[in-house]
């Protein structure tokens, strides 16, 4: 991926302003960064096009939805070719309740993160999964109990000094 444009302190704060509110006012969002509201909109529209800002969307309360588990799993694949790891992601990229997928080094390949409607549901998904014959060679299982820290924010003051 080539790099946008560069970013000063102002573009900085304003995608730390949107992360936490997307739905904040131009207005709102230009007192916060100390800007009027007309270049602060063209600042975002820029960010936006250089694909700083990938989305805006909300963030849903599943509890309030209904009873549901997460569970994270370390995959392991039968073989490390391109193919089977292509093979692999491909295949799970298929599966709905896949919140998250991340190849990682370590004693096993794949981190990855279900959230299903109980334990029934998540291990008839990773049945159809060994069934298909996607590549998995072992895989262990950690149904999360709590979750007392879940941020939807990255630290962009402290990584990026804003």
């Amino acid at each position: 991926m080539t790099p946008g444009p560069r970013l000063d302190r102002i573009d900085m704060k304003i995608l730390v302003e949107l992360q936490k509110n997307g739905r904040i006012t131009n207005v709102n969002l230009a007192d916060a960064v100390g800007l009027s509201p007309s270049p602060c909109l063209l600042r975002v529209k820029r960010l936006e096009q250089a694909g700083y800002i990938a989305g805006y969307g909300a963030t849903i309360s599943l509890p309030k939805l209904g009873e549901t588990i997460t569970v994270f799993t370390e995959i392991t694949l039968t073989d490390h070719t391109k193919e089977y790891f292509i093979r692999f992601e491909t295949a799970l990229k298929r599966v709905e309740e896949v919140v998250e997928c991340h190849l990682v080094s370590g004693g096993y390949d794949y981190l990855v993160k279900f959230v299903t409607r109980g334990l029934t549901h998540y291990q008839s998904l990773i049945e159809d999964m060994l069934d298909r014959n996607i590549g998995i060679s072992k895989y262990f299982s950690y149904i999360v109990i709590k979750s007392p820290i879940q941020k939807s924010e990255y630290p962009l003051r402290t990584l990026f000094d804003v």
